[in-house]
């Protein structure tokens, strides 16, 4: 009996003592992540929209190692999981692409809009640069575009910047909705940000 009432106070202290680790690396994390963002290069854009993509991606995988082994199991962490281990996936040649610096121009001016307001807070506007990008503001044509032999006057708007990324490769579309996920991601780690800047 004795025993038994040694061992759960053995575990207990164990527990607080790995919960204050926990907690000491976490403050550690975050005071690390404010010099990288203080020491970020705003000349070097690639750069940047590189290291904020791949901390968010490194706090989402920490977050998940630390749940319970219960939570971890059941389905919805079972989910939580894949998404993960699919965003990795999706978002490698997006990676690649940032630091062999072969990203076309428009699509990095908007992932650089999308990472500068979602480290602002501004969420709303985050998700509206990744509109832009998703789904372009070109004219999307319903019915018979050409009647008469004359160029319309309309078709003068659809230029480069209005093209919709997204529609351009598979490959841009999975890495496109990787940014998306972990744009979510980032929204959910935020408490400081108004509810009114945050996407529902």
């Amino acid at each position: 009996m004795l025993a038994a009432m040694g061992e759960a106070s053995q575990k207990k202290k164990a527990r607080l003592d790995n919960d204050s680790a926990n907690k000491a690396s976490t403050e550690t994390d975050n005071a690390n992540y404010k010099k990288e963002e203080e020491g970020d290069d705003q000349s070097d854009p690639p750069k940047m929209i590189y290291k904020f993509l791949k901390g968010l991606l490194k706090q989402w995988e920490q977050e998940l190692a630390e749940r319970p082994e219960s939570v971890a199991r059941s389905v919805a962490g079972r989910n939580e999981s894949k998404t993960l281990k699919q965003c990795k996936d999706y978002i490698r040649p997006l990676f690649k692409l940032l630091k062999s610096r072969k990203l076309e121009d428009g699509l990095q001016f908007h992932l650089l809009k999308i990472v500068n307001f979602a480290k602002e807070g501004e969420f709303v506007k985050a998700h509206d640069a990744y509109m832009d990008v998703a789904i372009g503001r070109a004219a999307w044509p319903i019915g018979v575009t050409m009647v008469g032999i004359h160029a319309r006057s309309g078709r003068a708007k659809i230029e480069s910047s209005n093209v919709a990324h997204v529609m351009n490769s598979e490959l841009q579309r999975k890495y496109l909705t990787s940014v998306k996920r972990l744009l979510s991601y980032a929204q959910k780690t935020r408490p400081d940000v108004d509810p009114s800047k945050k996407v529902a």
